[in-house]
């Protein structure tokens, strides 16, 4: 999953970026209103970030933008503690939830589970596809109820297949949303992160559609 975090408080920015990347999302990272707008508009994100005392753009402006513009990405607004009209302003422009700092990283990251979840309509933290659990809580993969050991970028792929279960997704849309802005994305290299994964899962449920993608979706019994 790709998260774009929209933070200008540096020390902030460089806690929540680094308990995001441990967590498994490729993030993207916006010190502005102005940058954080364009980014939204022109970037496929799963889900982020926003805080609303900005430089140049107020985030509060950068969330009307965007829903303005059709934009559904979950937005978590974060807020300072105690002003409750910040909170209301915000869930009225469309954010999907808050928090006020300061917070729990691991409160974060659940909320955004949750939040992804919710888009996509699941609503349990443990996806399954056949024999296979992935917990997105512990980044974890089972098959049989045996532990299988992912790479980092092998798990970005399953887990986004896992969130669009009977859905093609091409190669472009997942180079997309496991790589960030500034990675060295190559779109070929999918292929390999599909390629282990099937030896690594051991079942066939990674389904290969002609010139369209790939699609997860359980073994024929």
């Amino acid at each position: 999953m790709r998260a774009l975090l929209v933070e200008d408080d540096a020390r902030l920015t460089e806690q929540i970026g680094t308990a995001l990347r441990q967590a498994g999302y490729a993030v993207d990272h916006a010190a502005d209103g102005e940058t954080a707008e364009f980014m939204g508009d022109t970037e496929p994100y799963d889900v982020a970030i926003l805080d609303l005392g900005l430089p140049k753009l107020d985030g509060l402006s950068v969330l009307k933008h965007w829903r303005a513009a059709g934009r559904d990405l979950p937005v978590l607004i974060l807020t300072a503690r105690g002003n409750w009209t910040e909170k209301v302003e915000g869930i009225d422009a469309g954010a999907d939830d808050y928090m006020a700092k300061p917070f729990r990283l691991e409160e974060l990251l659940a909320r955004l589970r949750a939040l992804i979840r919710r888009r996509h309509g699941i609503v349990s933290a443990e996806l399954s596809c056949g024999p296979v659990r992935l917990d997105s809580r512990r980044a974890q993969v089972h098959v049989d109820g045996l532990p299988v050991v992912l790479t980092a970028h092998e798990f970005k792929v399953l887990d986004y297949l896992m969130h669009h279960p009977g859905s093609v997704v091409s190669r472009t849309v997942l180079t997309e949303h496991i790589y960030a802005q500034d990675a060295d994305r190559d779109s070929n290299t999918i292929e390999v992160f599909i390629g282990r994964l099937r030896r690594k899962l051991g079942v066939d449920v990674i389904e290969t559609v002609r010139g369209l993608g790939y699609r997860l979706r359980p073994p024929q019994t």
